[in-house]
């Protein structure tokens, strides 16, 4: 997915998702594969809300792959409370096929490890999930990410250890951003950017390539 891509609207079905995103085929009956799972379990427990179902393509999917364009040579992704699989399942759908592609899927809560395994499984995914907290984890990777997970003072020492081992930080945020940023560099030093999101006209992605505590 180019980034000229990206400056579209959000998708709203799947043959726009794949016309903007590039997505084969293959890919894409894994991408409604997964959907129909997720439904299917979120009867069971609660990994999304209904009314966000309806927006799948661009809420969820869309908003996931985005990343993809912001480090198109990464090759191992480490998401962090993984829950529903956004954007890990998404990253490890499109990535399918690479060469290196492995995607770190980390959740603490056992029962969401339950369905992240089971999609995993069903579309023999480059993935691998972890029921754990993500400090209590060292994984080397190219990228780590989370979406809808802790506010970002919180969020970045979930990611520390990734990104003391060199990994590229890329964190969805929502109209607040400028302020969570602001709020986390009383708590860290971060080298950071923040970009428009292509999912979300008022939301951002930021982007962190260095990280350190304030003293």
């Amino acid at each position: 997915m180019s980034a000229a891509a990206l400056l579209e609207a959000p998708p709203t079905d799947a043959a726009a998702f794949a016309a903007l995103t590039g997505a084969g085929p293959q890919a894409m009956a894994d991408l409604e594969r997964f959907r129909a799972l997720l439904a299917g379990w979120n009867r069971r427990m609660n990994l999304v809300s209904e009314a966000s179902l309806a927006a799948f393509w661009p809420r969820h999917a869309f908003d996931s792959a985005q990343l993809l364009a912001l480090a198109p040579a990464a090759r191992v992704w480490v998401d962090i409370g993984a829950g529903a699989g956004f954007p890990g399942l998404v990253l490890a759908i499109l990535l399918k096929g690479r060469v290196g592609a492995q995607v770190h899927l980390v959740e603490s809560m056992a029962k969401r490890c339950r369905f992240l395994d089971a999609v995993v499984g069903e579309l023999a995914l480059p993935a691998r999930v972890h029921n754990a907290r993500a400090e209590d984890l060292a994984l080397d990777a190219d990228v780590v990410t989370a979406r809808a997970v802790a506010p970002l003072v919180k969020l970045l020492g979930f990611a520390r250890p990734c990104l003391a081992r060199g990994a590229l930080g890329l964190f969805p945020k929502g109209r607040g951003a400028e302020a969570e940023l602001t709020e986390a560099r009383a708590a860290w030093r971060v080298k950071g950017e923040l970009i428009p999101s292509r999912s979300d006209p008022e939301g951002r992605i930021l982007r962190v390539e260095g990280l350190a505590r304030a003293r």
